[in-house]
């Protein structure tokens, strides 16, 4: 349902020469990064660095960032708001909670339209009813809904152009991840892990909405190309036993990435279902025979015709619901090598060779990992067996295995929330949690649109002081150059910029500055409500903004055990609010 609203804004904009918004190319969507009055992707460019060169705004002045606008997304409905904004053409696009799409004038915070999905009774979001993002390109902007559609609106008026659906909500699909366009294709995840689907990517025609491929990221799954079966993802039963396979999870709920250099597009697969991993895999061989590829993997992809060209599993055997999806960064690091980065939920940060996925490095990023004694040469873990739930089928009354202690908790070490890297330090700043968990298995069998866990656990804090921790990390090295360390979990975004500031919010309402050298806490702005939002910043006429959503909410309260009830006292919203640096006082001191 679009609601227009012809505000004085909007008459202004269509009284403009021409009237028609400037179309969205490859080359704008490739050039994102380096144009600086436009944020165009999801991740200020496609790799997902998260790094502007702006250096308008820096150490010096941040002092006198200063409110510009804010906006409110009205209503009732709020919850967690973790959108990005993007910004074209003096418009702002934002999404928010149940699969809403504002535009929103650059200049005023004024609202120019407004479209809100019409949501089918008995949706299965798993962790929040939240929307990560859009995507525009042309002259459209793209987003997808909680019922696993993907919706094309005319970027002026927010007509609808094409409504597609990409799986069946009933069956536990929705879909939350902003969307990635490349070569004239949206590219698109699934989300619903928690309910057997089965993980896949999909790829639609940007002008009409025809669906050219789909690449699924479980084992015996046939892909499709231009609506006929192609290939199979790797090979039947190879590593999934019986039938399991059918219902085998990997969702690919966080989107992915594009590498322009190998032409490669890398989309992370989520947990194995069930998580009970004594049903997956009877005897727990550890040759590979029971690693239930390719969940929890890095997968990298041919964007033109959905065949797998390369994978890295990041957690074989995966018990614990350390999901692979976070999000996989290419960079170049201090001696010129191509890199991805991707710091998992496993609680290892991972460097991989961007020509073909292979392993490089990988240290840990957070402290008191207890599933895994490390990583071996080849990338895999060196696991602590006896800290994996136990089988329920050899308890005494076959309802419920041995419960261990682990850490990181489910919710991981790193979750959804996206790092930066920086090209002025070579660093990634990397938003992350210290907790644990008391988790065991239970006996489950699948049924459509319930939950398929065959597990239970209790989050619990690893420490008295802190939950949440900021670091900026050493790729070359792997050596942690400083952390700011909060009370409630982290669960909000990064970003990076050329003045050698580190920007992101905590759950407590604060949006902060930091020097990306030392760590210091340069600025920071009370926004009212959690930040669980995604900063970016452009520039318009020499001054530079800044713009993050604030509205509190997300997997934490919903799965958090005794960390929810940590942090249960603060307060939902939703206000985007957007800082200016006048030019006047860009050289203050």
């Amino acid at each position: 349902m679009n609601r227009f609203l012809m505000t004085a804004a909007m008459v202004s904009l269509l009284a403009g020469a021409g009237s028609a918004t400037a179309q969205v190319t490859e080359e704008d969507l490739a050039n994102d990064q380096a144009s600086t009055s436009d944020v165009l992707t999801n991740g200020m460019g496609r790799h997902l660095q998260r790094y502007s060169p702006l250096d308008i705004l820096n150490k010096d002045n941040v002092k006198n960032l200063q409110p510009a606008w804010a906006f409110s997304l009205g209503g009732e409905k709020q919850r967690g708001q973790e959108t990005q904004p993007l910004v074209h053409d003096g418009i702002m696009y934002i999404t928010g909670s149940y699969s809403r799409l504002y535009a929103i004038d650059l200049k005023t915070g004024s609202e120019l339209w407004q479209y809100d999905a019409r949501l089918p009774e008995g949706i299965l979001p798993c962790c929040d009813v939240i929307n990560r993002g859009a995507a525009i390109y042309g002259d459209n902007v793209y987003f997808g809904t909680l019922d696993a559609r993907l919706v094309a609106l005319n970027a002026k008026t927010g007509d609808v152009v094409w409504n597609k659906k990409i799986a069946d909500y009933k069956a536990g699909y929705s879909y939350t991840a902003a969307p990635l366009i490349v070569h004239g294709k949206v590219i698109v995840g699934n989300s619903g892990g928690e309910f057997g689907i089965v993980g896949t990517v999909y790829a639609y025609d940007a002008e009409n909405g025809d669906l050219i491929w789909t690449r699924p990221t479980i084992e015996g799954h046939m892909g499709t190309l231009n609506g006929e079966e192609s290939t199979m993802t790797g090979e039947l039963n190879a590593s999934w036993p019986g039938d399991m396979w059918k219902t085998g999870g990997g969702a690919t709920w966080l989107g992915g990435s594009y590498d322009a250099d190998t032409n490669t597009l890398v989309f992370g697969a989520g947990n194995p279902a069930p998580w009970n991993s004594w049903l997956r895999n009877a005897g727990q061989n550890n040759d590979g025979s029971g690693d239930n590829l390719y969940a929890a993997s890095r997968i990298g992809i041919d964007p033109d015709t959905g065949e797998i060209k390369w994978h890295f599993q990041t957690t074989p055997r995966e018990g614990w619901d350390y999901d692979g999806v976070n999000e996989v960064v290419a960079y170049e690091d201090r001696e010129g090598n191509k890199r991805f980065a991707t710091a998992d939920r496993n609680g290892f940060f991972y460097v991989l060779n961007r020509e073909d996925g292979a392993f490089v490095s990988a240290v840990p990023f957070v402290k008191d990992i207890s599933w895994a004694e490390g990583i071996d040469e080849n990338g895999r873990p060196i696991f602590v067996e006896e800290n994996r739930p136990g089988d329920p089928s050899k308890a005494a009354d076959g309802a419920k295995g041995e419960v261990v202690f682990a850490s990181p908790s489910f919710l991981g070490g790193k979750n959804w929330m996206p790092m930066a890297f920086s090209q002025k330090t070579g660093n990634f700043y990397v938003p992350s949690n210290e907790w644990g968990m008391d988790i065991w298995n239970e006996p489950i069998t699948y049924k459509k649109g319930a939950a398929y866990l065959g597990s239970g656990f209790t989050i619990k804090p690893n420490y008295e002081d802190h939950i949440g921790s900021l670091k900026a990390i050493d790729p070359d090295t792997g050596e942690i150059k400083w952390e700011f360390k909060n009370d409630a979990p982290l669960w909000g975004g990064v970003m990076t910029t050329a003045g050698g500031l580190v920007f992101t919010g905590t759950p407590e309402g604060r949006f902060i500055a930091f020097d990306d050298e030392t760590g210091e806490e340069l600025w920071s702005f009370q926004t009212g409500s959690g930040i669980v939002g995604q900063p970016i910043t452009w520039e318009t006429d020499g001054e530079q903004y800044v713009s993050i959503i604030s509205g509190w909410g997300g997997a934490v309260p919903l799965w958090g055990g005794e960390v929810a009830k940590k942090v249960n006292y603060l307060n939902q919203g939703g206000l985007l609010w957007t800082f200016r640096l006048p030019k006047e006082l860009a050289s203050a001191e």
